[in-house]
């Protein structure tokens, strides 16, 4: 089928998307209107939970395999919208509507690639399409959760809005519930250890400390002071101090290594919420940046995460849109730019397989 009569479907299935509400881990309408998108295509797909994946036609268990990742569910709409958020309406040019540019572009662009290659014999790699939910809210009901029954994979192409421009790394990210611990007493007497005092101290530490390591395309660790609690009232030394900090990781550290830096120096106890969202990236010699590096794309670092962070393989994150507008009110999409991704994906994909 020609890619003009799969960009036609794509924008399709595009506002069948967008009409359909599909908050995090709230997706099950749009995962059952792709898988039966694909169904349609006589593709087998495989679903757990809001999650759909496909493979290849001649999937050969004996060649690498390449995953074309996206998400499918959206963030609430917020207060500001003056459109029916769940309006796909193409004005000027542009697709609005909730989830059309972040990632609902990306995610049909992959979709229309992998039909393109779907029948296509004697592939170098095979090609494993996944869909996938609770990308919004960091859940571990989305991609997480069907990594292990994807099989063995070689590299990965995740659908963000890049304007196609290459992320060849992306930041990862750590937050850290961090506790102070005094003793209480009368704020009037000599009484106690301010827990707030010893906060602080902790605190100019995160505000100023510089870690060695610096990567080439993400620069450097970035920790932030975001919320303090302490206190029960005004004549009360506090014995607890409590405050968060947003830690965003490089390539050239692990999260381990991070909390493990950060506690050699600051005495309050540190409390990550998790470790999953790992730093990643993708040496700029890998075949497929160099592949859109010959088609006139440029290559930076992301200091936002998506879902690059659960992958433990090298993975480029790339897709149509403009990362600008995601989350914003009245979000829209070009409707060229939806072309242009999968003339992108396609071309660079067809430099390897």
């Amino acid at each position: 089928m020609a890619l003009s009569e799969l960009y036609l479907q794509a924008v399709d299935l595009l506002k069948l998307l967008i009409s359909t509400p599909s908050f995090s881990k709230e997706e099950d309408q749009t995962a059952a209107i792709i898988a039966e998108f694909l169904k349609a295509r006589s593709i087998t797909t495989h679903t757990k939970g809001n999650n759909v994946w496909a493979y290849n036609k001649y999937f050969d268990v004996q060649k690498p395999t390449i995953l074309l990742n996206s998400h499918h569910d959206t963030v609430k709409p917020n207060k500001s919208y003056t459109r029916n958020p769940f309006s796909p309406d193409v004005e000027d040019g542009k697709i609005y509507g909730l989830g059309s540019n972040d990632a609902g572009g990306a995610l049909v662009a992959l979709i229309t690639t992998f039909l393109h290659f779907y029948e296509h014999k004697n592939l170098k790699y095979n090609i494993v399409l996944a869909t996938t939910a609770e990308e919004e809210n960091s859940g571990s009901g989305g991609l997480e959760s069907i990594i292990p029954y994807l099989g063995d994979l070689d590299f990965a192409i995740v659908g963000e809005p890049t304007f196609m421009d290459l992320a060849i790394a992306e930041k990862g990210l750590l937050v850290l519930d961090c506790v102070a611990k005094g003793k209480s007493g009368h704020a009037a007497r000599e009484e106690g250890e301010n827990a707030i005092y010893k906060a602080l101290k902790d605190i100019t530490w995160f505000q100023t400390y510089a870690f060695d390591k610096i990567s080439e395309s993400l620069g450097p660790v970035k920790m932030t002071v975001t919320i303090i609690t302490a206190g029960t009232q005004h004549n009360v030394v506090p014995d607890t101090c409590q405050f968060t900090v947003d830690v965003r990781v490089t390539d050239a550290y692990t999260n381990e290594e991070v909390i493990a830096k950060i506690r050699e120096y600051v005495n309050c106890e540190v409390i990550p919420r998790s470790v999953r969202l790992k730093p990643s990236s993708i040496p700029k010699t890998h075949l497929i940046v160099q592949a859109g590096i010959a088609l006139g794309k440029k290559t930076y670092g992301s200091p936002t995460t998506s879902d690059q962070a659960l992958l433990s393989i090298p993975s480029l994150k790339c897709g149509p849109g403009d990362s600008s507008r995601s989350h914003t009110a009245d979000e829209y999409i070009y409707l060229h730019e939806i072309k242009e991704g999968i003339k992108g994906y396609v071309n660079m994909l067809q430099a390897l397989v």
